[in-house]
This record gives C-alpha cells, structure tokens and sequence, in this order.
C-alpha cells in the first residue's frame, strides 16, 4: 500500500497529517462523471457495468490527492437483488416496483447470495482494487439494515416515512423480519466485498435518525451491532445521519469508526466517545458551493473542533452535493492536507 494513511487514522494510530475521502466523492458535480454515465445510459446500467464502476471510481482520484477510493455502487442494490424491482424515475430518485407491504410477501422475503445476483458489484470491487494498484485503500459499503427497510417498505424515499412508521408501531414484529433477513444479506454482502478486495467497510445507516432513541437501539442499533459482529477482517466505519444523540452506544457497536454528521460539534464528540474509536467527519456539504476561501475556513474550523489527537479522518457530514464547485473541493483537499499538516507538526 503505497498510502495507507487511513488506514493508520482508523486504528487511531498517529499520522502525519489528516487523511481524507468524501461521501458521494465520484459523481454529479464532476463533467467527468456526467460524461460516464450518459455514455452508460442510465445509473443503474453505469452501477450494473464493472468496467464503468471502476472508471468513475477513480474519476476523483484523478483530480485530488485523497486518501481512499470508495465503490461506486447504490445502497438498494441489495433489495434489487431481493426481487422488488428497483428503478429510477426521473428527477424522482429510487423507486421499488413491489414494496414491502403485506405478510406474505415479507415471509418470502430472503438474503441474496451476493456471489451471484450481485456478482456485478464484486466485479467492480475486483477491478477497482487492480485499478488502483495499491495507490489507496478501497472502501465497500451497504446501507444499514434499518436504511434499507425504510426503502424497501416505503417503496420510495419519503419526508415522513409514513409506511415504515406505521408498521413500526402497528406490526412491529413484520418489520424485524425484514430486519433480520437484512441483518443476513447485509453481513454477506460486506464479506463478499472484503473477500474481492474491499479494505474498509462502511455502514451508512442514512434514517436511523428518524427514530426515537429506544426505537434506534430496538430497529437500527442493534441489527447493526449483529453485522459488526460477523464483518471481522477489515476496519469497519458506522455512520447515522441524525445520531448524534447516541454517539456513546454508537461507538460501542463493535465498529472502529463513526461517522458524525454536520450537525455534531467536533470536540464534543471526542469527549463523549474518548479514545474508543475513531471519528469520521464532519463538514457541512452545503459549504461546497460556497467560494474556495470560505471552504478553507470552514475545514480549518473543522479540524480546530477535532483537535490533534489520532483517529480523525475529514469527511463531510454527508454526501456530496452534485451542486458542488469542483474548485471547492479542490480547496477542501488542499487545506485539510496543509492545515492538519500545521496542526500536527511538533512544536519548534
């Protein structure tokens, strides 16, 4: 490995300066990527392409010294391969042909072999692992088994998560059979991954958030914490956007990174977690359409927050916005190199 500063960052192992990668870092805001998949088609025949896959995963790297690549893929390939027909309508995002409603259809429900109905993503993890020739670690990922519910169910994204809610209080125990299929599929997924050549992993648990604290350890939490339990090999990074109230319990489900959203203060953070694991985050990626300058500033702020201690990794406290200026991130990269750099430098 001829970078393995994140890997060293998530084994709270001192570094030389902050290692970053973006959530969402290959896609819409680059022309380069826009090119890709409208050469593709369609998003699902650029996820569905291994060869395309690995192109656009290494579209940023081409432009930013980071420090990882992460797959491109989609967090419902997994229901996709479940048999509920996911499609994309235009300017309407992800969409299921058969939703989760009824009994029968959640008892037929089963955990895919990803050797085979998601043999496309295994490919691209292969090919992009070559591709990148030990340049920088690769990080797989899946959604949450809870994330993945809420879709599944729903049949769509949602402002309120009306189905996901109703069946939460009125069925609860439908809902944690969809739960525990996904709990399989998703543990099976992320091993398939690291056996074709994923170094990290990542959990991205995007609606724990809309829980209520008992409801998060009930239906999110705790599904986490049993792939945690089976997904061994590599580090392994949770990230629940809206979670910033359960950081502690969080930290403790077996991972070795949590990811904080925007919204969390920094230093906080590390008071409540202390030195258990390590942190990922957390700028705001609306920041990114701002002019170069006050990116800087907003990353300096950042790192300020998190302090110098090992066991940061820059993020943002989401995904990218395909809104972004690509100059922006440019300065988003070159100021966490250089001022962590500073920060981290000995006295004298």
């Amino acid at each position: 490995m001829k970078n393995d500063i994140l890997l060293r960052a998530l084994a709270r192992q001192p570094t030389e300066y902050t290692p970053v990668w973006l959530m969402r870092q290959a896609g819409r805001y680059l022309p380069e990527y826009n090119a890709t998949r409208a050469k593709a088609g369609s998003f699902l025949k650029l996820a569905k392409t291994p060869a395309l896959a690995t192109e656009v995963a290494l579209q940023p790297l081409a432009r930013f010294p980071l420090d990882a690549a992460i797959l491109f893929s989609d967090i419902l390939t997994v229901p996709d391969a479940m048999g509920l027909g996911l499609y994309f309508a235009e300017g309407e995002g992800p969409r299921f042909e058969r939703p989760l409603r009824d009994e029968a259809a959640i008892g037929r429900l089963a955990a895919p072999d990803p050797t085979a109905e998601l043999r496309y993503v295994l490919d691209a993890v292969r090919e992009t692992r070559s591709a990148l020739g030990g340049r920088v670690p690769l990080i797989g990922f899946s959604g949450s088994p809870y994330t993945l519910a809420c879709y599944m169910i729903e049949g769509s994204g949602s402002g309120d998560w009306r189905a996901v809610k109703e069946m939460l209080y009125a069925r609860p125990d439908l809902l944690h059979r969809i739960l525990e299929v996904n709990a399989r599929a998703v543990t099976d997924y992320l091993n398939a991954q690291i056996e074709a050549g994923a170094q990290v992993v990542m959990l991205f648990d995007t609606w724990g958030g809309n829980l209520t604290a008992a409801q998060y350890e009930e239906f999110s939490l705790s599904y986490m914490r049993k792939v945690m339990s089976q997904v061994t090999q590599v580090p392994r990074i949770v990230f629940t956007k809206g979670g910033g109230g359960w950081l502690e319990s969080t930290a403790a489900s077996g991972c070795d990174a949590v990811g904080l959203d925007w919204t969390v203060d920094p230093g906080n953070a590390r008071r409540r977690i202390g030195a258990r694991v390590a942190l990922q985050g957390n700028l705001d990626p609306a920041v990114l359409t701002a002019p170069p300058a006050r990116v800087r500033e907003e990353v300096r702020r950042v790192l300020d927050g998190f302090g110098t201690a090992p066991g940061h990794v820059f993020n943002l406290g989401h995904g990218i916005s395909p809104h972004a200026r690509v100059d922006a991130v440019e300065a988003l990269v070159d100021e966490v190199r250089a001022y962590s750099r500073q920060l981290k430098a000995p006295p004298g």
